[in-house]
């Protein structure tokens, strides 16, 4: 089993940035995203739930919802798989800490800056040129000039930043390097051995996690899994045949594949059996094929 936890869990990232006592790796992080003159010395957590005005208006879920102490807005957003109008629910989600500066009388409607940050375990774009790990979309006018400098996007895809330890250049690019390369690490590797990072390893250490939080992590990774699954791909791309019989062959594909890598992730079969509800003969089965 991996010695660390897998960040791109909704347990591994919170664990890491979504926790008051470490709350310093989120500042660090963040501070290579924003403009320098939103330079965070500090910042609060605010809740992750946002509710329209009116009862029956949508509500947005974030990852992780923090205004810093000078009141900028910054949602953060880990996604694991490619999901419908990807970039509508961003400009969606970014609704609603604008909304929520409004106050009640006169008001001059100045806004404080709004960041979404999406860090992507996939390309969410293709056809785009730039094959950049980083893109930063911001609102322009038709000669390429700064309309509004109040509201950025940043999309980090993970599946295209690819550098090694050897050609790391900049701190934001060591901090990709640990997210990616997380469950395989063994050790701290020599370019990680700087204080944020190694308070990083120490949060993300699995032996460290009491009974419940273990319990967490291993439901969050199932999750990670299921959402995974190649079949799912296939299936939204239109490579199965047939709505019904996609789904059912899903099914069954999907749990092959999780058992199969639990297995390769050394989980016991009375753990397996535990979180898949397959007996635990049918998991030997299974790993003999």
């Amino acid at each position: 089993m991996s010695k660390y936890i897998n960040p791109y869990t909704d347990f591994g990232f919170k664990k890491l940035f979504g926790t008051e006592a470490n709350k310093d790796l989120l500042i660090d992080f963040l501070n290579e995203l924003v403009d320098k003159k939103h330079k965070i010395t500090d910042l609060t957590f605010k809740n992750n739930e946002n509710i329209g005005e009116l009862s029956e208006d949508r509500k947005a879920i974030f990852d992780i919802y923090c205004e810093t102490v000078s009141g900028e807005k910054i949602i953060i957003e880990m996604q694991k798989a490619k999901i419908n109008f990807f970039k509508d629910r961003a400009v969606f989600y970014t609704t609603f800490p604008i909304r929520e500066q409004a106050e009640k009388g006169e008001w001059n409607f100045k806004l404080k800056p709004v960041y979404c940050i999406a860090i992507l375990d996939f390309e969410f774009d293709k056809d785009l040129k730039n094959k950049d790990y980083k893109n930063i979309v911001t609102l322009k006018n038709q000669y390429c000039e700064e309309f509004y400098d109040k509201l950025k996007y940043i999309f980090i895809e993970m599946p295209r930043f690819n550098k090694k330890e050897n050609e790391l250049d900049t701190h934001f690019e060591k901090w990709l390097y640990f997210l990616k390369n997380l469950i395989e690490f063994k050790d701290v590797p020599g370019i990680l051995k700087e204080a944020v990072f190694e308070k990083g390893f120490k949060i993300a250490e699995i032996a460290a996690l009491n009974k419940e939080q273990h319990e967490a992590y291993e439901k969050s990774l199932l999750q990670y899994w299921d959402i995974k699954s190649a079949v799912d791909t296939a299936f939204d791309d239109g490579k199965v045949e047939g709505i019904e019989q996609g789904i059912e062959q899903g099914k069954i594909e999907r749990e092959k594949e999780i058992v199969r890598v639990m297995i390769l992730e050394g989980f016991d079969f009375e753990t397996i059996s535990r979180l898949t509800k397959l007996p635990i003969e049918e998991i030997k089965k299974m790993q003999k094929n």
